[in-house]
């Protein structure tokens, strides 16, 4: 029987919510709420709080629902590093990758871990790796004249040893920032019309920027993932793997702890360059890169992920089917990607709709298929998620507004056994991210944050009756409340044992009064409050209640 921790119960108002037993629920509306057994969540954007004596507007009503959890055993048990990141390799061209030695982004990036980071994305299958020792010439479009002798001023001034880790960070001049930001943005505007025109350039990879890469993953306690070009081809379109060769001996000489990947949406190679990649060549490739790996002594077990194909459409689906067909015992998991809005649409509205937070497990269930035909038992990874394609939507992707997805990502796809969700991306270009560009957490940061501190990879069983009709199971949630329920990380020495989280997001018009019901009856319930900033709603930032205290 569960039992939570004795720690301090957090409340507050306007709220989306984690709480221990636990219980986090995500809304959009103002409310109060405490620490009890009984409690109620609403979700009306428009919803104001009553004058005394006066009623409230805004809402179809309240809903009753008694919700009980099955704690006897977990549904699924999913890695330990459920909730991981991505960083897109277009960090080299902006420069932003000489910046991750910030102290700030290191602290931020640990807050996350223990997590994956891969470093792949759209220019993965452009990149070729130099070891060269003239930086120089082959940093791309670098640094302008404030960072012409930036690598070695830092040795001298900026860099501190963090004697915790023996990590090299940094402390960096606000001038020198803001410079960076105005450089990548015109460097942005490149990289966009090379998007728009299909046309890319190659991106270098110099052991430096290896080096700094790896110090930022290694000291943030995160397990580095390394993407490489598929792209690279022979004239028989082969896959030519020099670039690749010399990488994995410089980083064998090194020592780096690296697992591995080939290529991105290998589905979409047509459309980018004009030049198909089919399941059975993709294949051949992973095999040789698998012997590659193999004949570099200190990466002969190094894992390896893929195909790393796009969401599962008619094109993707045969890749992905041939794929695993072919070189399924090939890979350690199966690797795809989902993202869920066009960056043409503006709308809050679109980032609440049940319809759109749905095709998630329309996907999974796909993919799911495939592989269970071919490799049983092989682990489902979602390689690249983000709530918006092509960067994002300014101020509203960005914003709390796609927190609703985001969390709704974690709970589905924790419920339908996806054993690590890639978030895109940490930090760099567009709105997707999760620390923007001033090396400020952004609202699904914050989400992130107190998720890995809470939920445990444990899944358990949700059952929810409504009072105001018939019980059927699954009705009263089937669209607009959803709840999800973990055992509560073992990492968390605030609570016991036998503690369990449960996050809530209600979509719906009216107010929702959740009960707890069975085991959880008269149980502790402490309650962790995020909330938006100011007077903008959706879409408006998070911020840390001053009154509530975070001890997680």
């Amino acid at each position: 029987m569960p039992r939570a921790g004795e720690q301090r119960a957090q409340a507050g108002s306007s709220w989306w919510w984690l709480a221990s037993l636990l219980l986090p629920v995500i809304s959009t509306s103002s409310s109060s709420s405490s620490s009890s057994s009984s409690y109620s969540s609403s979700s009306f954007p428009t919803y104001q709080r009553a004058e005394a004596g006066g009623t409230r507007t805004g809402f179809l009503g309240r809903t009753l629902v008694l919700l009980d959890v099955n704690t006897r055993s977990p549904t699924r048990i999913l890695n330990d590093n459920f909730l991981s990141v991505q960083l897109d390799p277009s960090i080299i061209s902006d420069g932003w990758l000489v910046f991750l030695s910030s102290k700030r982004l290191v602290t931020l990036a640990r807050g996350l871990s223990p997590a994956f980071l891969r470093f792949g994305g759209k220019r993965t299958d452009f990149l070729q790796f130099n070891n060269h020792k003239n930086l120089a010439k082959y940093r791309g479009p670098g640094p302008d004249y404030y960072l012409k002798n930036y690598d070695d001023d830092i040795v001298h001034s900026d860099i501190a040893m963090d004697k915790q880790n023996g990590c090299k960070v940094a402390s960096h001049p606000d001038m020198m920032l803001e410079l960076q930001r105005e450089k990548a943005a015109s460097t942005h505007l490149v990289l966009l019309k090379e998007q728009l025109s299909n046309i890319y350039s190659n991106v270098t990879i110099t052991a430096r920027s290896l080096d700094k890469l790896y110090n930022f993953a290694d000291c943030a306690g995160l397990h580095l993932i390394l993407g490489l070009n598929a792209l690279h081809r022979n004239p028989d379109n082969s896959w030519n793997t020099s670039s690749t060769l010399s990488l994995l001996k410089y980083s064998a000489g090194k020592k780096y702890n690296i697992s591995w990947e080939l290529g991105n949406e290998p589905n979409a190679y047509r459309s980018m360059v004009g030049r198909a990649v089919n399941s059975t060549q993709l294949s051949q490739d992973y095999a040789q890169l698998r012997t590659l790996l193999q004949s570099v002594r200190y990466y002969n077990r190094a894992h390896l992920y893929g195909p790393n194909s796009g969401r599962p459409r008619r094109n993707a689906i045969l890749l992905l089917d041939g794929f695993m067909k072919d070189a399924g015992s090939v890979i350690d998991a199966v690797t795809w990607q989902h993202y869920f809005q066009d960056g043409r649409l503006k709308k809050v509205e679109d980032f609440l709709k049940t319809r759109l937070l749905d095709t998630l497990r329309e996907q999974i269930t796909k993919v799911a298929k495939v592989v269970s035909t071919h490799t049983p038992g092989k682990k489902v990874w979602l390689g690249g998620l983000g709530p918006a394609w092509s960067g994002g939507i300014n101020n509203l992707s960005d914003t709390f507004a796609a927190a609703f997805l985001w969390a709704n990502t974690l709970g589905m796809a924790a419920v339908q056994g996806i054993d690590v969700v890639l978030r895109h991306s940490f930090f760099d270009y567009g709105y997707t991210h999760l620390v923007d560009q001033h090396f400020n957490p952004l609202p699904d940061y914050w989400f992130s944050l107190v998720f890995k501190r809470l939920v445990g990879p444990k899944v358990l069983a949700v059952r929810v009756a409504g009072l105001q009709r018939k019980p059927q199971k699954g009705r009263v949630i089937r669209d607009k409340l959803r709840i999800y329920a973990h055992c509560t990380s073992y990492s968390n020495h605030n609570y016991v044992r036998g503690s369990i989280t449960i996050y809530i997001i209600n979509l719906d018009r009216s107010r929702k009064k959740i009960k707890l019901a069975g085991t959880l009856r008269n149980k502790t319930v402490h309650q962790y409050l995020l909330q938006p900033d100011g007077n903008d709603g959706l879409k408006a930032n998070w911020r840390q209640d001053s009154r509530v205290q975070w001890n997680i």
